[in-house]
């Protein structure tokens, strides 16, 4: 097999550049960089020269192998990783054992405000420095600087669960919020509740939006009012949980049942009942919303609306790859059906 002649290098090289100039497949030369195996010895040696005559930014050298340093795919949270976290990695980790690439984790602080604008381009040159060739961002508020700074340095970026969604501006992928709010509604209204209370995240937050539009959907095809104060925002943590339940159970007229945004929300909400001599199911029912190890380990185990966090890992990781080797995609966003798990904190009234 004969290689074409370099052209000659224009910007960055990308895996498609290569393949072009050794006749082979973009998927190929994604295995030679990556240390697959399953490449004939002749192609892998003709790639693995094009690399070298590109230049190829993110050519791993036999020395990284197996270390950090081998990582392609960079995971950014900002702030304390909890349950929610923990079901994203697993499932992009697993997806990354399945495709032969490593993934980095990390945190990134929220930037201050007045914050130094070449600190965003520094960020991105980092990565692509260290061989990342995607980030996947989770629950990210990106800033247009960031957007600016990984798009310079050639960084494909996928939001999971984005705060606002910016369909032509990033790619992402998230859940049916808006079926997984009327699913957890329309529960509750089964069994005979009518004073449904919500307790959720930010009212920046697409997917918060979505879970309480669809709460209040269902609600009022039933002909049932919302009070404006059966309705909390925070920010999806145990502790909103409390404070939001104690908003609501200490009304005159308190709910009887609360549907959380989140399932460490709804465990603070529990906690709140709890304090107050209230029994769950008994005294008031909850539904949560993820399907996470706190719905699982809560007393009672915790009825939720199941968002499939683990795929949707998988999904944004494999959409990464995609972007990274330049393939284009039909839609800027995906969204997973979400599943309503019926367990023992709600009951009929």
């Amino acid at each position: 097999m004969r290689g074409r002649s370099v052209p000659p290098k224009v910007g960055r090289t990308t895996l498609a550049t290569v393949a072009r100039s050794a006749g082979v497949s973009v998927t190929t030369v994604s295995k030679v960089v990556n240390g697959r195996s399953d490449v004939g010895p002749q192609t892998r040696a003709l790639v693995e020269s094009l690399l070298e005559q590109h230049d190829y930014i993110g050519r791993r050298s036999p020395a990284a192998k197996g270390s950090a340093a081998t990582a392609r795919i960079e995971l950014i949270f900002k702030g304390e990783l909890n349950a929610y976290s923990t079901e994203i990695i697993q499932g992009v980790l697993a997806a990354g054992v399945e495709a032969g690439i490593a993934v980095a984790v990390s945190t990134r602080p929220r930037a201050a405000a007045g914050v130094d604008a070449s600190r965003p381009r520094a960020w991105a040159r980092d990565l692509a420095a260290a061989g990342r060739r995607a980030v996947i961002a989770v629950v990210d508020e990106l800033t247009s600087a960031d957007l600016a700074a990984l798009s310079r340095a050639h960084l494909p970026l996928v939001v999971i669960d984005p705060l606002n969604l910016q369909r032509d501006q990033v790619t992402s992928v998230g859940s049916t919020n808006f079926a997984g709010g009327m699913a957890a509604a329309q529960h509750l209204l089964a069994l005979g509740h009518r004073r449904i209370g919500y307790v959720g995240g930010s009212t920046r937050s697409a997917c918060n939006q979505a879970r309480m539009h669809g709460y209040r959907a269902a609600l009022e095809a039933a002909g049932v009012s919302v009070p404006d104060e059966y309705q909390h925002t925070g920010d999806f943590r145990y502790q909103d949980g409390i404070e939001g339940g104690a908003a609501l159970l200490d009304l005159p007229t308190r709910p009887t049942a609360v549907f959380a945004g989140s399932d460490e929300t709804a465990a603070g909400v529990i906690e709140a009942a709890r304090a107050r001599g209230l029994r769950v199911p008994d005294d008031l029912s909850v539904v949560g919303f993820d399907d996470t190890e706190v719905a699982r380990l809560s007393s009672p185990p915790l009825t939720t609306v199941r968002q499939p966090l683990r795929e949707m890992g998988g999904v944004a990781l494999r959409t990464a790859l995609r972007l990274a080797v330049g393939e284009k995609l039909d839609s800027h966003h995906v969204e997973l059906a979400t599943e309503l798990i019926v367990r023992g904190s709600t009951a009929r009234i």
